[in-house]
């Protein structure tokens, strides 16, 4: 709840500071008085629009505080702490509005964002009045309304996560479709690649070694010939090696008469003869080596052309074909498996669609259970507001082909203000005075499911009186029962159900040679309460029977209100 309210210097309200308690606060004075102000200077500090308009003239600034005492596992605390804010204690919100237009804002001294800033106030206070802007006149929010006073945030959060999953689908399909678009149009190239380089079948390494061998077989024909020669002389016919050989075998059968002469000779021709028959055999292997067949070359010479073909076709060096016939043939591959992945993405799209329905189906149903219960609820509330002969309508659309994370249900609040007349949507319907009562209403009905801490009403009372009134403030005690609430208010009525009331009133500054106003707030105990009531009553002369009809309200407030004043 609101604890303490603190204003520097906002138009007429030099500085103020106010402690609120739980139950129901109200403010009252004379028109004119600052009751606006102090609500615009409260706004300001929950991430109301700032204007420089505001800053007490000659101030260069002026600053709204506003501390809040609130639960440790409250909604605002996890905010602030999502914003890395240190929550210990009571939770501070302030403003600087600067009479240039800037503002700073900032949650327990931590400089925040004003968005921030209004983020954590819209989760501590609601403000109320006849041009009300907020949940209960936005239909944006009466569908988390009707969830939330049916207890269905569960059953929707289910959904909600049904449509993700839906979503997620829808993309993973259409993401897939476009793949396999895509891959549909190079099919045929791919299928007649793939054909020709798995027959063309290239190799690693192929290239170089064909053209190594190539080589060797153009160079073979020029060398055969030298080498044919060569063995000619040394193996063939015209071979020394007979001649020597017999010339050995003559010395042989000298060697025994001469030893010292002939066997130097003999080793030295024994030796000649062997290098000879190595030299003869190693052209023999020359030659053999040397030996190719035309048609070989042919052969080497078209697979060679072949592969730098392919090559050139499929701008790649030769060497990378082996690998370019693999990817292609795994893109075929992926191609093939794409179309059946294609069938399984759309048999989980149709499931997850199905999940979907049947989820949001049933949160639906729920919501069309959970309307009738609201609507019976705000109604029993509006006789006593003198709208007996009004009717209060959830209106649900339902549209199952606009789905959405909180299901296909499009709910507005409508209102039928007279028997016969066409409901339509309250904000349209309603006037300024009726809208008042029938948010109060349905404030009264939703409080037990849920609600900021801390409400406040900006004279919903207006235009009404006796006994409209004075159900007004019954039900306003009723919420502060659950509550904090705060009301600005003309009625006495209300004013004699509250536990705290505050006099909103302009006086001159002590000692201020330019007189200048201010706005000031003082608490008010019994006998100035009374004498307040009294003037609330009877107008500027408080008779003795204002203050008899002032006190006679404050004696029935302590018999029906004690909850309202505990």
């Amino acid at each position: 709840m609101l604890a303490q309210l603190s204003i520097r210097d906002i138009v007429l309200i030099d500085r103020l500071d106010l402690a609120f308690g739980a139950g129901l606060s109200v403010l009252t004075g004379e028109t004119g008085a600052g009751k606006s102000i102090l609500l615009d200077g409260f706004a300001l500090a929950l991430g109301g629009r700032g204007d420089g308009g505001l800053v007490r003239h000659g101030e260069a600034q002026g600053q709204v505080s506003a501390v809040f005492d609130l639960p440790l596992a409250h909604p605002a605390r996890k905010l602030a702490q999502a914003q890395e804010i240190d929550t210990d204690g009571d939770l501070i919100l302030r403003r600087v509005q600067y009479a240039d237009g800037r503002t700073r804002a900032f949650i327990n001294d931590q400089p925040v964002s004003v968005q921030i800033l209004r983020l954590i106030g819209s989760a501590i206070v609601e403000i109320h009045g006849q041009h009300d802007d907020r949940a209960l006149t936005d239909a944006a929010q009466h569908r988390a309304i009707l969830d939330g006073f049916a207890g269905l945030e569960g059953q929707a959060e289910v959904t909600a996560t049904a449509s993700d999953v839906l979503k997620r689908a829808r993309q993973a399909l259409q993401t897939q479709r476009i793949r396999v678009e895509a891959a549909r149009k190079e099919a045929d190239f791919l299928r007649h690649a793939v054909a020709e380089l798995g027959k063309l079948a290239p190799e690693p390494g192929e290239e170089d070694a064909l053209a190594s061998r190539r080589q060797d077989m153009m160079q073979a024909e020029k060398v055969a010939r030298d080498l044919a020669d060569a063995y000619e002389a040394v193996g063939g016919q015209a071979s020394s090696v007979p001649a020597l050989a017999a010339v050995l075998r003559r010395l042989e059968r000298r060697a025994a008469q001469a030893p010292e002469l002939v066997d130097p000779s003999m080793a030295a021709l024994n030796t000649a003869i062997v290098a000879l028959e190595e030299a003869g055999e190693a052209l023999a292997a020359a030659m053999r080596a040397a030996e190719y067949d035309p048609r070989e070359q042919e052969r080497v010479e078209e697979r060679l052309f072949a592969l730098r073909a392919a090559g050139r076709k499929f701008d790649v060096p030769v060497e990378a074909l082996a690998d370019l016939a693999a990817r292609m043939s795994a893109d075929l591959a992926e191609l093939d498996e794409s179309e059946g992945s294609l069938s399984r993405l759309e048999a989980e799209l149709a499931q997850a669609e199905a999940d979907y329905l049947a989820k949001a189906r049933a949160l639906s149903a729920a919501r069309g259970e959970a309307a009738v219960r609201l609507d019976n609820a705000v109604r029993a509330e509006l006789p006593p507001l003198k709208l007996e002969r009004a009717r209060f309508i959830t209106h649900i659309d339902r549209d199952e082909d606009a789905r959405g994370p909180e299901g296909f249900d499009r709910v507005e609040f409508w209102v039928e203000t007279n028997p016969g007349t066409r409901p339509g949507p309250m904000m349209k319907v309603a006037s300024g005075g009726e809208l008042s009562r029938f948010m109060l209403a349905l404030k009264v009905v939703l409080a037990e499911r849920g609600s900021a801490p801390t409400l406040v009403f900006d004279e919903i009372d207006t235009g009404v009186g006796g006994a409209v009134a004075d159900a007004i403030g019954e039900r306003l005690a009723r919420l502060a029962g659950q509550v904090q609430v705060i009301s600005v208010t003309h009625a006495p009525q209300v004013a004699a159900k509250a536990g705290r009331h505050f006099l909103i009133a302009k006086s001159a500054l002590d000692n201020d040679a330019a007189s200048r106003t201010v706005t000031r707030v003082t608490p008010l105990e019994d006998r100035t309460r009374r004498e307040e009531i009294a003037r609330m009553l009877a107008g500027a002369s408080i008779t003795e029977e204002a203050r008899a009809a002032a006190a006679r309200l404050l004696d029935a407030a302590g018999i029906h209100g004690a909850a309202a004043r505990a």
